[in-house]
């Protein structure tokens, strides 16, 4: 088994490592990271991967506000293939499945997945269950509610404090579950049960999620919403420049990883922002 826990963290320079999203879904909301045969599909991971990713993140059911759920058999009859292809493609590379179900996150590491993300945030006893046996990578992910009612008025007295203890807490179980803590991710949820000011509040407050330094920390917020009402920007075509600039934020951070749609952007953002800021007198 490889040593993954490297690539959970930021890189020596500073840099967040790269997470390029694939969804193998017919509506994921930003219709360009959608593909719908597993060539396509091949094609647009190893791209990612050659364009400076250190992951790809495999999703066969939308998340979006809104989204209805897919069956277990269908999720799992869209991801397997493409996971097994990828694994036979490139078998160093890392790939991460993006889901809720454990039996599609069990098909998928069978299938050559190395971490899974779930969005759900281990809240299901049987994901937590697999994540102890497998000893996998995960990545837990804080959402309210579920994807068809998360942005009906959330609510939060302190959105840093009860998001931050939901994780750790979670984090902490698997620990004492025996699961390494190298190997755990935690993400904010941006957009998951969140409006934009609690959105830009989780964002201005990553330092309670490392818990000193134990856990790595994902943000997942290419081309989301908080940008339509940040920037007004209606369409995520648009929102591309509102991406960047969360990344370079995360740069500053000490963010771990970032789960992006354009990798080859992200990739020269962060590499020109990191050669600078080590020239600094």
């Amino acid at each position: 088994m490889r040593d993954l826990a490297p690539f959970l963290k930021c890189r020596e320079d500073g840099r967040p490592r790269l997470m390029g999203i694939v969804n193998v879904t017919p509506d994921s909301f930003h219709s360009d990271s959608r593909v719908t045969s597993v060539e396509v599909a091949l094609e647009r991971a190893i791209s990612m991967w050659d364009a400076g990713a250190d992951w790809v993140d495999i999703g066969g059911e939308s998340t979006r506000p809104g989204a209805k759920p897919v069956n277990i058999d269908e999720e799992s009859e869209r991801i397997v293939p493409v996971i097994k292809a990828l694994r036979e493609a490139r078998p160093s590379g890392m790939i991460s499945i993006d889901t809720r179900r454990a039996e599609v996150a069990s098909a998928a590491l069978n299938a050559g997945a190395d971490m899974i993300n779930d969005v759900s945030g281990l809240r299901h006893q049987e994901m937590f269950d697999l994540v102890v046996e497998r000893r996998c990578a995960v990545c837990i992910m804080h959402m309210l509610g579920v994807p068809g009612n998360m942005q009906n008025n959330p609510q939060y007295g302190d959105v840093v404090a009860e998001v931050s203890q939901n994780l750790l807490e979670t984090a902490e179980r698997l620990v004492e579950a025996g699961h390494p803590a190298e190997l755990i991710v935690l993400d904010p949820g941006i957009g998951f049960g969140k409006n934009m000011e609690h959105n830009l509040e989780l964002l201005a407050s990553a330092e309670p999620f490392h818990g000193n330094e134990r856990f790595s920390v994902l943000w997942g917020v290419s081309r989301k919403s908080i940008f339509r009402d940040l920037l007004k920007r209606e369409k995520s075509e648009s929102r591309l420049s509102g991406t960047l600039g969360v990344a370079a934020h995360a740069l500053n951070e000490g963010i771990d990883l970032l789960r992006v749609h354009d990798v080859a952007e992200h990739h020269d953002l962060l590499t020109t922002m990191s050669e600078l800021g080590g020239r600094r007198k």
